[in-house]
């Protein structure tokens, strides 16, 4: 039997519940291939793992045949082809961004070792977990033996509100919003790039105002997080799980011909000058199975390059506030 193993991190929590019983379902791999799921969560946490365990067993999936739980790394991910990261601290109330990076950031070395230890040479990760972007560079970090093509960091999900928001004040179908990219840090200085997007085939800045694109479009996209919060009084849950399942079959999908999706990867020989050794977003093309490429020669105008300058410069200090993880 080709089983595939799937690992999801924070497997209690409300996102990985949302996307566990889709993956369960074939959404990712499709209607044939069985799976097993391998759920990880705290020590804590381990007997809402059975809940959920017992949930799934009941739910009667044909293709799931086997589930592991448990709160070990390195027991978790052995053999695994897919991992979803999406375990992470939260900020707290007065808990400033060193804090956060610094406590989640020790999550991430220690998964970073035990993927390098125990899963498939050929397996694909997805970082959900805040900060998302360095949270992958320190795990991939410390994953020496994994090529680091194969860690990205989800910004799909700013991806997919970008549509949204463009369909939504064009009066298109969304099918129509395409080539819409999110560049840089999942963070409240990502860039959506309505230069590159287009609506009906045409740039979507010649089909809406200029002026709302570059600021309330870009403001509600960098703020949709903290919206979603104020109004209903916790995180993105099922709007994640969908952004994630989106974001990891792009990668094992051949991207259709001219377009692209985004990603955010290690910035590694890009072709738009990024600093090399920071996860970033980029408009990105799939040839399947996983591999990718960075779209190359996108127009990047006076005020798309300004906006990649901040966005490039938080990540760079996030990355030297956590120097000492990446040693």
């Amino acid at each position: 039997m080709n089983l595939k193993r799937i690992a999801i991190t924070g497997a209690a929590g409300q996102i990985a519940y949302s996307l566990l019983f889709r993956l369960a379902s074939g959404d990712l791999l499709g209607p044939h291939q069985p799976i097993a799921l391998h759920l990880l969560d705290l020590p804590p946490f381990e007997e809402a793992l059975k809940g959920v365990r017992m949930e799934l067993e009941d739910s009667v999936f044909p293709l799931l045949k086997e589930i592991k739980i448990g709160s070990q790394p390195e027991a978790l991910f052995e053999g695994v082809h897919y991992a979803f990261l999406i375990g992470a601290k939260p900020r707290g109330p007065g808990m400033e961004r060193k804090d956060l990076l610094a406590d989640n950031g020790k999550i991430f070395v220690e998964q970073g070792k035990a993927l390098n230890r125990s899963a498939s040479p050929d397996v694909r990760v997805l970082v959900v977990g805040n900060p998302c972007n360095t949270n992958c560079l320190i795990a991939m970090h410390h994953a020496p033996d994994l090529p680091r093509n194969h860690f990205h960091a989800m910004t799909r999900l700013d991806q997919n509100r970008g549509l949204f928001q463009l369909a939504k004040k064009a009066n298109v179908d969304l099918r129509e919003v395409t080539h819409l990219a999110i560049w840089g840090n999942h963070s409240a200085t990502q860039v959506p790039d309505f230069h590159n997007a287009k609506i009906h085939g045409a740039p979507a800045d010649k089909k809406l105002d200029r002026k709302w694109l570059e600021t309330e479009f870009i403001s509600t996209i960098q703020q949709r997080g903290a919206a979603v919060i104020a109004a209903r009084g916790k995180s993105s849950a099922a709007s994640a799980a969908q952004a994630a399942l989106g974001a990891m079959k792009a990668l094992l999908e051949p991207t259709p011909h001219g377009e692209w999706f985004s990603s955010a990867v290690y910035s590694k020989s890009n072709p738009y000058g990024i600093d090399e050794n920071l996860v970033f977003s980029f408009p990105c093309r799939s040839k399947g199975r996983g591999d990718f490429e960075i779209v190359q020669g996108l127009a990047i105008d006076a005020f798309l390059k300004e906006k990649l300058a901040l966005t490039e410069k938080e990540l760079i200090e996030e990355r030297d506030l956590v120097r000492g993880l990446l040693k």
